[in-house]
């Protein structure tokens, strides 16, 4: 178990998850767009709800809970915690009031901050702490994608915050990286925090293959459209092709394109595109119709892990073709905890690296990310492999 100040360690994050909010008006907080996007005032109240549930009630002599209604309101997907709020209904929750949540959030932090001014916590509490710190780590960056999407489908495509964008260098030519076959380590050890879908660290043969040491970048993707990808069922997925024909997909998510020149929404606003920047916002269906377009392939998540270290990564999510599946050796968590990622391992496909949007502690090569296949809300892109020789 890493080392952690758990006091001024929770006052940080739970400070940043405030901070992403502030940019918010009132009526902000509550829109839910579509089922695969939670209000922002649900990810207020739902971390928060995660240290009191698992931490305050079970740990803390005399505790009593902000609101007995809560448990049922922003209890996200734990069975075993009881009746939760169906995901498509968050956006219902006209109440509890904004306000209201932010009391909670203090409420929760004022005991937790005693908590931890107490007696030395044991190992199994400490660890608990961790995890509840990592969960809203990972809920800060779903909560950037969220609003994005909520101002991002606005009819006025309203700035989130106004910070000058980071420029972007030229992009080369990307080269290739070769990488020769053999067994490899795969996973986490133990040297470090990680969840429980990265451990079992096991040796995985690998053929040789090649992988480009820089993203897609819209420039690229450009091209794609401009031949009629979109247009190409033969470079598609059954179920690719279906989706973007049922959803009239001509362009990854927020591109628009206003007399013969293209633009993107941007959490700074409505942008005009830069051909350099990776190409962002796409699912896996659109990964693997280009990648298949350009004559070679996504890289598995294995494969990925290996060449990681010999290139720059961490600007966008990137898809592999790997099916999102338990290492050998792989066990739950006993009690609610272990509902984490288990029950996830089906249907939905593995995403390596981390976005823009990651906190800097949670990027790391091992970090397992997952998704259907159809989501593009999320800060996801492309990188291309094709076997070696």
């Amino acid at each position: 178990m890493p080392s952690y100040d758990l006091l001024n360690t929770y006052n940080t994050i739970r400070a940043g998850t405030v901070d992403l909010c502030m940019p918010l008006c009132t009526e902000d907080y509550g829109v839910q767009p579509i089922i695969d996007v939670s209000p922002p005032k649900w990810h207020l109240a739902h971390t928060t709800w995660f240290f009191e549930t698992f931490i305050l009630v079970p740990y803390m002599k005399g505790y009593k809970v902000f609101n007995s209604d809560f448990a049922h309101l922003f209890n996200s997907y734990y069975e075993s915690c009881g009746d939760r709020v169906l995901r498509s209904e968050r956006g219902n929750l006209t109440r509890p009031t904004v306000k209201e949540i932010y009391a909670y959030r203090e409420y929760v932090d004022q005991n937790i901050r005693k908590l931890l001014a107490g007696s030395v916590l044991e190992s199994s509490l400490q660890e608990l702490f961790i995890i509840g710190l990592e969960h809203e780590q990972q809920h800060q960056e779903l909560l950037q994608a969220d609003i994005k999407y909520i101002f991002g489908t606005h009819p006025l495509l309203p700035a989130y915050r106004q910070e000058t964008q980071q420029q972007i260098n030229p992009k080369k030519n990307p080269q290739f990286i070769k990488i020769n076959e053999g067994v490899y380590p795969i996973g986490a050890t133990e040297s470090a925090f990680s969840f429980d879908n990265e451990k079992g660290r096991h040796n995985t043969y690998i053929h040789p293959f090649e992988i480009a040491d820089s993203l897609v970048t819209n420039g690229d993707y450009l091209e794609f459209i401009k031949n009629k990808g979109y247009e190409t069922f033969s470079l598609w997925h059954d179920e690719g092709w279906a989706f973007i024909n049922h959803h009239h997909l001509k362009a990854p998510l927020y591109w628009q394109k206003r007399e013969d020149e293209w633009f993107y929404y941007t959490l700074q606003g409505l942008q005009k595109m830069n051909e350099n920047e990776p190409v962002g916002h796409v699912s896996f269906y659109e990964a693997h119709a280009y990648a298949d377009w350009a004559g070679m392939r996504l890289p598995t998540e294995f494969e990925w892990e290996v060449a990681a270290p010999h290139f720059s990564w961490g600007e966008r999510w990137e898809w592999t073709q790997s099916a999102y599946l338990p290492y050998p050796g792989f066990q739950k968590e006993s009690g609610a905890i272990g509902e984490y990622n288990g029950k996830f391992m089906v249907n939905q496909m593995v995403l390596r690296g981390a976005s823009c949007a990651t906190s800097l502690q949670q990027k790391r090569i091992t970090y397992r990310n997952f998704f259907h296949p159809h989501i593009r809300h999320q800060f996801s892109g492309i990188r291309l492999a094709r076997q070696g020789k």
